[in-house]
């Protein structure tokens, strides 16, 4: 029994000890102070992880407008490949999908499984344009589909997942082309 309390006494010690010397190696307290050793160690950086990513200056609305160059990059490449109508400009397509890259993909496949645009660009984004789809079938609920799920539902006798696949990889390779 006298043995064990003297393990006690033991243990708790060397954790005072330990705290101790910690407390005295810390700089002095206050926000950015330095002590008479000097700065301290550590590198004054915020512990807010959000203020580590890196935030682009783009906004990504660059595409939204009909008179930058990336939209005329795109509009005269995919006019040119027959992927986008000759009286359309990439704004106007695209106007009602948050990410351009979303568009282009959805362009692709609509283009490629000869899809009307229109069902494509609502399903996808669930955003009404002046265009007429009546004919569409839309997803269920007020949100929009992904490309896979809109494929799957617009044309269910095609590869979704191949097909949506291939066409995001496309509409990336349109957005580095294009100097985006």
């Amino acid at each position: 029994m006298m043995q064990k309390a003297w393990m006690v006494v033991a243990i708790v010690a060397m954790s005072v000890a330990g705290a101790a010397g910690r407390a005295a190696a810390q700089a002095p307290a206050g926000a950015g102070s330095t002590g008479a050793d000097g700065p301290t160690l550590h590198a004054p950086h915020s512990y807010n992880p959000i203020k580590w990513v890196k935030k682009d200056a783009k906004t990504g609305g660059d595409w939204h407008d009909a008179n930058s160059s990336l939209n005329k990059n795109l509009t005269a490449k995919l006019q040119g490949a027959g992927v986008l109508a000759a009286n359309t400009n990439i704004a106007e397509a695209c106007g009602t999908f948050k990410v351009l890259s979303d568009c282009l993909a959805g362009l692709h496949a609509s283009h490629s499984l000869t899809l009307d645009f229109n069902c494509v660009r609502f399903d996808m984004t669930a955003v009404q344009s002046g265009a007429d789809i009546s004919g569409c079938k839309a997803p269920k609920g007020d949100k929009g589909a992904s490309l896979n799920k809109t494929i799957q539902l617009l044309k269910p006798s095609a590869d979704a997942k191949a097909e949506a696949k291939s066409a995001e990889k496309q509409a990336s390779e349109d957005l580095k082309e294009s100097g985006s």
